[in-house]
């Protein structure tokens, strides 16, 4: 009598491991699915942010726009963080008004160089840098 407790506890152990090894996914929208103006899928994308993108932005700055319009979480600590602008290649502005989020570069276990860059609260303007603020391109965001 005393092995069915225990069967029973191990099913449910193995099953919380599972739970939290496969979280729920949420509903597919009804919404069309939006894409970059390289063709790539965005179906996260929410629809504040422009059915298509800039081709030189690559496909995980989608993800990344995603949070910014929904205010997070982000995935590392710095984003949202205020971006000095220290070697003043964007517009100046007082201090606060630009912030920075991460770009994921797959296959990399550190932030990397890829960053979007934002002007405003809510963002006005959108700046990508994928070599770690030497230059910058600026994009639009708009429905």
């Amino acid at each position: 009598m005393r092995k069915f407790p225990v069967i029973i506890l191990l099913m449910l152990l193995l099953a919380g491991w599972w739970w939290l090894q496969h979280p729920a996914t949420p509903a597919p929208s009804q919404a069309p699915a939006a894409t970059s103006s390289a063709g790539v899928p965005s179906a996260s994308v929410p629809q504040a942010l422009p059915r298509t993108l800039p081709g030189f932005l690559p496909r995980e700055a989608l993800t990344t726009l995603d949070l910014i319009a929904r205010d997070g979480p982000f995935p590392h600590p710095q984003d949202g963080a205020t971006f000095g602008n220290r070697e003043k290649h964007l517009p100046q502005k007082p201090r606060g008004y630009y912030r920075e989020y991460t770009v994921e570069t797959p296959g990399l276990s550190h932030r990397g160089a890829r960053r979007i860059i934002t002007g405003g609260r809510p963002p006005v303007i959108y700046y990508y840098t994928d070599d770690h603020y030497d230059s910058f391109r600026s994009f639009t965001v708009s429905p």
